[in-house]
């Protein structure tokens, strides 16, 4: 068996906002990747438009840099637990992790989700703390905690003797002990070398080189990237591709590239250790191993865990349908959700009874809510139902998903927080005390629990709570929850939104939409402040008259609309309401438009 001193294949993982992409920029930037008068963007990593926006990272993606001869691939993992799919699968191609932890906030949940992929996968992890310029940081208090979590994740005592790095990837620096003087990285890219194990194999045995990333290239089509586990791959060689139903392919590899700094550099061959990308095999998938015609082995692929949240895409059949979209079809729905199964190892899509509506099955909102956001940019137009969770049977008992729920408010805000959760089901689990008066409450709660709890929080805490959430795993129906304790605002006509009309229906509730608007009959405009639906007519013009009015001619004064983003819309919606996507916007209707038919299949109900 041969070792590769050469090469260091090594995955980041760490919470949402922990300065994992921070880091990598700094580790690209001081191994010379890039040119001195080189323009580089920050967070240079997250290169695609929604990851800049949220300032998270969706897709996990692959760079490598040189540092004293030795090659080191990094893949930038996601750090949020709806994109588990994309972390589960890379780890596959990595000898080692640097879990990155915030010096403040210690490790947290998505920290212990992807941490415990790792531990099941023998990896050694390198523990990065990171922000120790933090004013509030406590570097003891976060080394205990880190220590705790990897004994509560059954790591062993390999695993336990983890190297430590103190690190500000903001300002470029790394140390080995914190009262060190550093002015770079240094630190971290030599504990890299010296404790990330290098690839090991046989290079001159028949090739073995398992997917795990599918990109796409206008150019040269599909391109499949992954970690060649055995033996040599070159241009034009022939390969059989071991499908994961047990078939056999026999396919011609096309133009193999390896990765340097941000670029995917054309190469002859690559030998065993590598990660690379290879083109001209249209019908590769994730999953799939690419392996020598003589001697066909396929390698195990990572067990993904199953969705958790489901919600139906629909042909938009609103008045508004085919006036802001390209693709609006149910064949051109289709064809994109179907498409995205080729990448999203997570997702699962279903037809249904109607040829218009397609299940759609994923992680978590933000995983599906992410899809929803990048199919309206590419200019599909389409509905989405109330999200549902999705139950299992086991030993004929109805199980449902269980997230693990972290959150972190003032103190004042407890006995709010905790009277809400409490009618969810939650189960408080553990409870500390952080620094400025904070609490951080765990919970166990039912996933159902936490559609439409969001925007709840965040009212009952003023803005000032965080919270994040895991999947745990399925334990027994916990028993109803009670549904959304206020009903819609709903259009009585169409046509566009007047001040009048707007400023009567505010008496009402909460406002989603100001003046100058055009709305159709059964659009959601607004939230009533109390339970069940009324309807309003907020395109109602004041009759003129010739006669004036002490007082009652001044200038009506509207309270600003309360702006929904589609997360927002997702919580919000009831199982007789939609979420209408366009590229342009995004609206809320009940199913039934008609005012007379709503009231009808209410009574038949």
């Amino acid at each position: 068996m041969q070792s590769r001193e050469d090469i260091r294949n090594v995955a980041i993982i760490a919470h949402v906002d922990h300065g994992k992409t921070t880091l990598v920029d700094g580790l690209l930037r001081q191994s010379g990747t890039f040119r001195v008068n080189e323009t580089v963007a920050e967070r240079v990593m997250d290169s695609n438009d929604l990851e800049r926006e949220r300032g998270i990272t969706i897709l996990a993606k692959n760079t490598a840099i040189i540092y004293k001869n030795v090659k080191i691939n990094i893949i930038d993992t996601p750090g949020h637990a709806d994109f588990g799919g994309e972390v589960e699968r890379v780890l596959k191609m990595v000898d080692s992790v640097l879990l990155i932890v915030d010096a403040a906030e210690g490790p947290m949940p998505q920290t212990r989700f992807v941490l415990k992929k790792a531990l099941d996968l023998d990896l050694k992890p390198i523990v990065v703390v990171n922000k120790i310029d933090r004013p509030d940081s406590r570097i003891d208090e976060v080394i205990d905690e880190i220590l705790d979590l990897f004994i509560e994740l059954g790591a062993d005592d390999d695993q336990l003797e983890f190297p430590i790095v103190y690190a500000s990837a903001k300002t470029g620096i790394a140390m080995h002990n914190i009262a060190d003087v550093s002015e770079d990285l240094t630190p971290l890219f030599e504990t890299i070398i010296a404790r990330v194990a290098p690839p090991k194999g046989y290079v001159d045995q028949p090739l073995q080189l398992l997917i795990t990333t599918i990109e796409y290239d206008n150019f040269v089509g599909r391109i499949a990237i992954g970690k060649i586990a055995r033996g040599k791959i070159r241009y034009n060689q022939n390969a059989v591709l071991c499908k994961r139903d047990g078939k056999m392919q026999n396919v011609k590899v096309g133009k193999v590239f390896s990765f340097t700094g941000l670029n995917r550099v054309e190469v002859e061959e690559a030998s065993m250790g590598d990660i690379v990308a290879v083109s001209g095999m249209e019908d590769i998938n994730i999953g799939e191993t690419i392996a020598d015609p003589q001697n066909p082995e396929a390698l195990p692929f990572v067990e993904i865990e199953e969705p958790t949240i489901s919600m139906n895409f629909i042909v938009n059949n609103s008045p508004f349908a085919g006036k802001e979209g390209d693709f609006v079809t149910s064949r051109h729905l289709r064809a994109r959700l179907f498409k995205e199964l080729e990448t999203n190892v997570a997702m699962r899509v279903f037809e249904t009874d109607s040829p218009d509506s397609f299940e759609v099955a994923g992680r978590g909102e933000l995983h599906l809510s992410i899809l929803i956001e990048t199919m309206r940019r590419q200019g599909y137009e389409f509905q989405i139902s109330k999200p549902s969770v999705i139950y299992k049977d086991i030993n004929g008992e109805r199980h449902e998903p269980i997230e693990h729920l972290t959150i972190d408010i003032p103190e004042e805000y407890m006995g709010a927080v905790m009277d809400k959760l409490g009618t969810r089901k939650a189960e408080m689990v553990n409870m500390t005390t952080t620094t400025d008066g904070y609490l951080r409450i765990e919970f166990k709660i039912p996933a159902r629990g936490l559609i439409g709890y969001r925007s709840q929080f965040m009212t009952d805490t003023k803005g000032n709570g965080v919270m994040h959430h895991v999947f745990h795993g399925y334990e027994p129906f916990r028993g109803e929850i009670p549904e959304r304790q206020r009903g819609s605002l709903v259009a009585f006509e169409g046509g566009e939104t007047s001040t009048y009309g707007l400023f009567n229906a505010q008496e009402r509730g909460e406002l989603f939409i100001g003046p100058g608007v055009s709305i159709y009959e059964g659009m959601i405009v607004g939230e009533n402040a109390k339970q069940g639906d009324i309807e309003v007519n907020v395109c109602r013009k004041k009759h003129v008259t010739n006669m004036r009015a002490s007082g009652t001619d001044e200038a009506m004064r509207l309270t600003p609309p309360i702006d929904m983003s589609l997360e927002n819309c997702l919580e919000f919606i009831a199982a007789d309401e939609l979420v209408e996507v366009t590229p342009q916007s995004i609206r809320l209707r009940k199913r039934i438009l008609d005012s007379n038919l709503r009231a009808k299949s209410k009574k038949n109900m």
